[in-house]
């Protein structure tokens, strides 16, 4: 896929590279304008556009449902056929830049082995994405599977979708991709700047650990990110947006990718995977021992794992009760993933740097 490359500038190895900050372009603007987007719901109009845009961009009709959706407006289309599509749009100027970037993501992993992913529906111009003055979006297949956090998560399963996660990281750091630096609020830019945030957190030892891991990634991890490999990356592995579809880990929803750590996709992955407290790394070890079997991890990128997994599961927190809060009677979809994150931030917690390096190594290697 070639499209235009507004990449961090780096060594030519994908390390930040010269007087580049890791805090660069991720500034108090750049953060502002990523909980901007965080803070405003789709508009119900979208919904109610999406036959009409369906019909006049690509000739098609069908039963349109709309889904929960963060930040665009998702909807899933029933055609006459039986098949099923997914329709994305937004009115919002933010919005194309999101799908520029993640219609280019999907045409760039087209033919790609080792996982799925979506493919898009051209329009009947033959475009990846349509744009109109007030609305813009985009057509894809929808992925038939039983989502991770269904699915019974065996240790080879996990292996196996770590295998895949890799192969995923392999494929998106050959793309160059449009808008890789748009703000988004999910990026380790950002993580800085949460803290400002827990006033919405609940008055619980749980609070205590979140700002423990987000000073431990301030004053110890983030110094050192500009020294691992950065590209573009998917950001939101999550269990619900990755599929076992039989044959194939497959994964969706890619409107939170942009230009990170290499080792962010796997760190997001593994974050909502610590669940047993009988176990160091809670139940993540098979996962992370999948994707190192693909894309092994350098000695910084063990040292830095737990660390970053802490805090990602704090950003998670801290982004979470502050949506929840400011859209209550969406509160329940926006917080399902909070309960894991906290359970696996109370597991990490009891372990020391050291024991933390030495448990990643044992199960990386």
């Amino acid at each position: 896929m070639s499209a235009c490359n507004d990449a961090v500038p780096d060594d030519g190895a994908g390390h930040l590279g010269g007087n580049q900050s890791v805090g660069e372009p991720f500034t108090e603007a750049y953060f502002r304008a990523a909980a901007a987007v965080m803070a405003t719901k789709p508009s119900p109009a979208e919904a109610r556009a999406s036959s009409e845009l369906l019909l006049r961009h690509y000739g098609l009709t069908g039963t349109v449902k709309v889904l929960s959706s963060e930040v665009e407006c998702t909807a899933e289309v029933t055609l006459s056929s039986g098949d099923r599509l997914i329709l994305k749009t937004s009115a919002r100027p933010e919005g194309r830049d999101s799908f520029r970037f993640q219609v280019a993501a999907l045409a760039g992993l087209e033919g790609a082995s080792g996982f799925a992913a979506p493919h898009l529906v051209r329009t009947g111009g033959g475009t990846p994405m349509f744009e109109e003055e007030e609305i813009c979006g985009y057509l894809q297949t929808r992925l038939s599977g039983v989502p991770l956090h269904q699915a019974n998560a065996t240790p080879d399963v996990l292996y196996r979708v770590g295998q895949a996660l890799g192969r995923l990281s392999l494929a998106l750091g050959a793309l160059k991709l449009p808008a890789i630096h748009r703000p988004v609020l999910w990026h380790v830019g950002c993580w800085p700047r949460l803290m400002e945030l827990e006033e919405h957190l609940p008055s619980r030892p749980m609070a205590e650990s979140v700002r423990l891991a987000m000073s431990n990634y301030v004053e110890l991890i983030a110094p050192q990110l500009r020294e691992v490999a950065w590209q573009v990356t998917h950001n939101d592995p999550s269990p619900f947006n990755t599929l076992l579809t039989g044959r194939d880990i497959a994964f969706i929803d890619f409107g939170d990718g942009c230009w990170g750590p290499r080792i962010q996709d796997l760190v997001v992955a593994a974050s909502h995977l610590v669940t047993d407290p009988s176990s160091a790394l809670g139940g993540s070890e098979n996962l992370i021992a999948g994707y190192a079997s693909v894309t092994p991890l350098t000695t910084l990128e063990i040292k830095l794992l737990v660390g970053l997994i802490k805090a990602r599961q704090s950003a998670l927190v801290l982004i979470n009760y502050w949506r929840a809060q400011l859209f209550p009677a969406e509160a329940a979809y926006i917080k399902k993933n909070v309960a894991r994150a906290e359970r696996g931030l109370s597991i990490l917690s009891a372990l020391s740097l050291g024991e933390a390096e030495t448990v990643v190594r044992r199960a990386g290697l």
